[in-house]
């Protein structure tokens, strides 16, 4: 690809997010929430949200490097403070009904070392603090979107054979492939990849399933309890006024919320999981009565243990999400070192919060009403990979009777 068809490219993923990922509206507030290496796709986007109407453009841009140097040298204290202008900030974006774009272009390792406790101090003080934008964002009623953009730092670790000119560009181009703007209409080419969702999800939800089991080689042998009135969504997701967007630019997945006190057995992790710029890898997880009881790893065990100590929620599940081994993801044979893109080319669970969308009438539900209906409640909601070539996931009716969805890794005949 020479430099005029890779500008061209770029124009049409920032216009692609813009208007489809975020799905602008004229005279809405756009948020842009991204670190400075990426700064010139910034600019992109902030143009082509003015272009599709946006009124105004907001950019709170960060750098990895000075927030490790704020992990390095504050007193755990200061974490569990969360600053009043910041809680302002998010929680008046609620308000005005923006649309926030995240950007993701991490250093997988950017924060390696650094003290657990004063991660899980900021989230639980985040939660806290900016309840308004946390409620809006989990009740439908703001758009949010993550996307993925090609930093550096984070290509050499993807692409380590490679100097950081060339890595930074193939990671560029790989992205392009797996957001579809390769296609001519990049656009259209979304709208077409929402209707694949429908057929899969519909036939999920007129199973009625009570729960699903998964399983393979790994030594993954895991039955998660369903919600009766859970919901199985993909593709995308609307606000309760009916705008479309997709919280997710890539996505593959068909997923719905669990029951937060039915899970048990053991699953396996298939790839390594990039939380907050530390790597856990090789790990299992161990389930009794909905909730994490055991948990190894053979790389950075003591942050996995830091995810279930946010709060009593997070060790028990909030998301149950299918993928199949052949995903566009997949078949792009790179380990992208960062959940965005991991978790679309594999079968995967989440720890921590549910979606009050997976449950019929949910987004119009208290906190504690969505709890008492199974619905998990928590500061956090990290994914982990667990898909494999040889997985197979069945759905249990209540009578017991097992039905297949997925054989070898793949949807079943009528699904795929």
């Amino acid at each position: 690809m020479n430099d005029t068809e890779f500008d061209a490219d770029l124009r049409k993923y920032a216009q692609l997010v813009v208007r489809k990922g975020c799905n602008i509206r004229p005279g809405q507030e756009f948020v842009i929430v991204a670190n400075i290496d990426v700064i010139d796709f910034v600019r992109l986007l902030s143009e082509e949200a003015y272009l599709a109407g946006a009124k105004r453009v907001t950019t709170r841009l960060s750098d990895e490097k000075l927030s490790r140097l704020g992990y390095d040298y504050m007193p755990v204290e200061e974490f569990e403070q969360f600053p009043e202008w910041l809680a302002l900030f998010h929680n008046s974006a609620a308000r005005q009904g923006a649309a926030i774009l995240r950007v993701e272009s991490s250093d997988p390792e950017a924060m390696t070392g650094i003290d657990t406790q004063k991660v899980v101090a900021n989230q639980r003080a985040a939660h806290i603090a900016c309840k308004e934008y946390y409620d809006a964002t989990n009740h439908g009623r703001m758009v949010w979107c993550i996307v993925g953009a090609a930093a550096p730092a984070w290509a050499t670790r993807v692409y380590p054979d490679l100097d950081t000119e060339a890595a930074t560009r193939k990671l560029w181009e790989t992205i392009f492939k797996t957001v579809r703007v390769d296609h001519d209409d990049p656009i259209d080419a979304w709208e077409q990849h929402k209707l694949s969702f429908q057929q899969r999800s519909g036939w999920l939800n007129e199973q009625h399933f009570d729960a699903i089991r998964l399983q393979n080689s790994l030594g993954t042998d895991l039955t998660i309890g369903l919600i009766p009135e859970g919901v199985w969504k993909g593709g995308g997701d609307a606000l309760i006024d009916g705008t479309y967007y997709f919280p997710n630019m890539p996505t593959e997945e068909i997923f719905t919320t669990p029951h937060r006190a039915r899970a048990d057995g053991i699953v396996y992790s298939s790839m390594p999981l990039v939380y907050n710029g530390n790597i856990i890898d090789n790990f299992w997880l161990r389930f009794a009565n909905g909730k994490v009881v055991e948990c190894s790893a053979e790389q950075g065990l003591e942050v996995l243990q830091s995810i279930f100590a946010i709060d009593d929620a997070a060790s028990s599940l909030g998301e149950i999400a299918l993928v199949p081994w052949t995903s566009p993801i997949r078949q792009a044979e790179t380990l992208f070192l960062s959940t965005l893109f991991d978790e679309n080319a594999s079968c995967h669970l989440a720890v921590g919060r549910g979606f009050p969308d997976c449950f019929a009438g949910g987004t119009e539900m208290t906190d504690e009403e969505l709890l008492a209906a199974g619905v998990n409640k928590s500061a956090t909601h990290v994914d982990f990979m667990v898909g494999t070539v040889g997985m197979q996931v069945f759905g249990i009716a209540a009578d017991g009777t097992e039905t297949a969805i997925f054989i070898g890794g793949e949807w079943i005949d009528e699904l795929a």
